[in-house]
């Protein structure tokens, strides 16, 4: 026997009551049901129903404040970033070669055994040194670093303790830059890059990326505030004064043009210099400059604010017109490559004393890579043997020229990199 029609059989049509219910009406419910369960008819010293609403209620308020605690510190967060970040030059875009997905390594395991003889020689306790695929801090920490040691070229330390900025060697694909953090995760910040100049507290960096040139800010892991300008087919970072980014428009000539994002593109200045070492402390540019009668190189003090119009010049030392060299902390030594009379050394020169015919005193054997200075005024560097070198200027300035000292363990044709500690004065 069929049911009538339009009824269903042993259910009803659908509920008899709504399923929305407002808040007043949930109140009026649970006040209902605590009445129901009342067996005394003497009133209650406390409403159960209004004690279990207020309670929600006023979980309901501690999670709404926290939740506005916690948006109002990320604002205050981001907006002190931005504070920071809008000190930087240039129009805030967002770089093609900034990878924001990082390769990041895990904790370090143990790392194989490198170790330098003698020990007493190294300089231990002053750098840091990437050996191979191996960061040894100057604590004596060892860690692991098997996708950014290894193609190493040059290091600095980041302000504040949080780690290092990893440079790597040209590749087919272009150059890299990774941050170490000091647990040892490394993050990937560019790739593909043409080439690549740090400034030397490595809080900005620059780079040559496909038709432009590109400066920005090192923040944590990140590349931030960048500003961009077109480029000549050849030209290239190299070298930060200050905020101004010092750029070769052609390698194969004398000259730079001047860099300030803040102040529109590059302009050439039209100075005679061959190469940049670095900046000091005051602002000025050591370079290798073309003067004299016949033209030869001549070290000179730059100044950015002038159109690199040189400060001093000195034509006594025979230095090398494009090789390897670095400035102290605090602006007074340079130590670069040249000639001892017909040997080739690394030279040391006082900057303060830059007379017509400066003496440049014999510091060790060639360099065959980075300097990296001690605020202390001790240099380190690697040679064409792969070993490695300490500079001590008080012994070079009584006439006692650095040794190298090998390192056991590294594979060959490899070389330690020391990494840069610019904390100046």
């Amino acid at each position: 026997m069929s049911p009538p029609a339009g009824r269903d059989d042993n259910r009803t049509g659908g509920p008899t009551r709504p399923f929305a219910v407002t808040e007043d009406e949930l109140e009026q419910a649970v006040r209902e049901a605590f009445t129901r369960r009342v067996a005394v008819a003497r009133p209650f010293v406390a409403d159960p129903a209004g004690l279990a609403i207020r309670r929600a209620d006023r979980a309901r308020r501690r999670q709404m404040l926290a939740g506005v605690a916690l948006a109002a510190v990320a604002t205050v967060t981001v907006s002190a970033g931005m504070a920071q970040l809008g000190q930087q030059p240039g129009p805030p875009t967002h770089p093609t070669v900034v990878l924001g997905d990082p390769y990041a390594s895990p904790l370090p395991g143990p790392a194989p055994h490198l170790s330098a003889a003698p020990r007493a020689d190294l300089g231990r306790g002053e750098v840091d040194l990437i050996l191979d695929d191996v960061l040894v801090t100057a604590g004596g920490l060892r860690l692991a670093l098997p996708d950014v040691g290894p193609a190493a070229e040059r290091a600095q330390r980041l302000p504040d303790g949080a780690g290092w900025a990893v440079v790597g060697a040209p590749t087919a694909a272009g150059r890299s830059l990774w941050i170490v953090l000091p647990q040892g995760a490394a993050h990937l910040l560019l790739a593909g890059a043409r080439e690549i100049v740090l400034s030397p507290d490595s809080r900005q960096v620059a780079w040559r990326e496909g038709t432009e040139l590109v400066v920005a800010g090192i923040v944590g892991t990140q590349v931030v505030a960048a500003a961009r300008t077109p480029a000549s087919p050849d030209a290239v970072p190299v070298a930060f004064a200050g905020d101004t980014v010092l750029i070769r428009p052609d390698p194969g000539r004398s000259g730079h043009a001047l860099w300030r994002p803040a102040a529109g593109p590059p302009r050439g200045v039209g100075d005679r210099a061959l190469h940049v070492y670095g900046a000091r402390p005051d602002g000025l540019v050591v370079a290798l400059v073309s003067a004299g009668t016949p033209r030869r190189p001549c070290v000179a003090l730059l100044d950015p604010a002038r159109d690199l119009a040189p400060v001093r010049t000195a034509c006594g030392p025979t230095l090398n017109e494009d090789g390897p060299g670095g400035v102290s902390a605090d602006g007074r030594w340079l130590l670069a490559n040249g000639k001892a009379g017909r040997e080739d050394r690394a030279l040391l020169v006082d900057l303060d004393r830059l007379a017509p015919t400066p003496t440049a005193r014999p510091a060790g054997p060639p360099l065959a890579g980075p300097v990296a200075w001690t605020p202390q005024g001790t240099a380190h560097y690697s040679d064409a043997a792969g070993a490695l070198v300490r500079v001590e200027v008080s012994r070079v300035l009584d006439g006692e020229a650095a040794r190298s000292v090998p390192v056991n363990g590294l594979p060959a044709g490899d070389r330690p990199v020391p990494v840069g500690n610019d904390h100046r004065p």
